[in-house]
């Protein structure tokens, strides 16, 4: 786990720094990680200086704000109904997978299809002839990272760039079998 903390200088400039960087053992239940918080807090003098807590809302992490919130057992601003602040970034990822849900056939074609020929030089090489013999810029394959949205637009944008390259490696490889299909 990897806990930062954000807080404003004496200057009025922003300021993070990572106060712990730490394994915590399964299980990864509420109390565990309020625990492995909380001693944080502790050995940095923070206790009484935390105003919120920003992070995924899973169940085992609403449990530790609640730990936390009666740990730390002093007036919260605005009653505490800040102290637990979800991750944007990880509801914008929430949302976007739903949507890319729609298209997980052809997300896992490119994704096979990506796999295949960069996993032989020979292939890539192959497949780095079609696309120059096809006047297309000299881009990579991109894989992407199902954890982070951004990496499978890349991915997609990329291979949609090479449709047909895609086509000619079907003709050409008959160890190739994720041909993305027109539609896809």
């Amino acid at each position: 786990m990897c806990l930062t903390c954000h807080f404003v200088d004496s200057s009025w400039k922003l300021q993070k720094r990572i106060i712990n960087f730490c394994h915590v053992p399964p299980p990864h239940s509420g109390i565990v990680i309020s625990n492995t918080i909380f001693k944080s807090l502790l050995d940095w003098g923070l206790k009484n200086k935390v105003y919120t807590i920003t992070w995924d809302n899973a169940n085992n992490n609403n449990v530790a704000v609640r730990i936390l919130n009666d740990a730390i057992k002093r007036k919260l601003i605005l009653g505490g109904k800040i102290f637990h602040v979800c991750c944007c970034a990880h509801i914008i990822n929430l949302l976007v997978q739903e949507g890319l849900s729609e298209i997980e056939m052809v997300i896992e074609n490119i994704c096979e299809s990506v796999k295949y020929l960069i996993a032989s030089k020979a292939r890539l090489i192959k497949f780095g002839r079609i696309a120059k013999q096809l006047q297309l810029p000299s881009k990579k394959l991109i894989l992407d990272c199902p954890t982070c949205w951004n990496a499978t637009y890349v991915m997609l944008a990329a291979a949609l760039e090479f449709r047909e390259v895609f086509f000619r490696c079907n003709d050409r490889d008959v160890g190739y079998n994720w041909k993305p299909s027109e539609e896809d």
